[in-house]
């Protein structure tokens, strides 16, 4: 029973190896073959808009959170758009108009916070 249940499960165990195997190469190969010199260009702020520290605790600007916020917040309109189109057919004039007044919801909060300045990046 056991050296059939080895050799069922051999294959994978060898799979496992082969992957682990390719992984450190992979890994070891780029920290070899890569520059490793970082020069002011890879220092400067790409995304986050404020420079590079070296403390994890240092306070920064909240607007970083908001906008963050307000991004998801509309990124999760857009992903109930689409199942919304492509079964418009079936859900019929309840669907429709359920769906009109989530949009009407989400463009007052929008409109919310466009008048309290929630956009403006000063």
């Amino acid at each position: 029973m056991s050296d059939a249940l080895l050799s069922d499960y051999f294959p994978i165990l060898v799979f496992i190896g082969i992957a682990g195997v390719m992984a450190m190469f992979m890994v070891a190969a780029s920290w070899l073959i890569g520059r490793q010199k970082p020069d002011p260009e890879k220092d400067s702020a790409y995304e986050c808009g404020f420079e590079a520290f070296e403390d994890a605790r240092i306070k920064f600007d909240v607007r970083f959170y908001l906008v963050a916020i307000l991004f998801i917040i509309f990124d999760l309109e857009v992903a109930f758009l689409f199942p919304w189109a492509a079964s418009l057919g079936e859900i019929g004039l309840y669907g429709f108009w359920s769906m009109m007044i989530f949009l009407a919801v989400l463009t007052v909060g929008f409109i919310y916070e466009w008048k309290k300045g929630a956009l403006e990046w000063e």
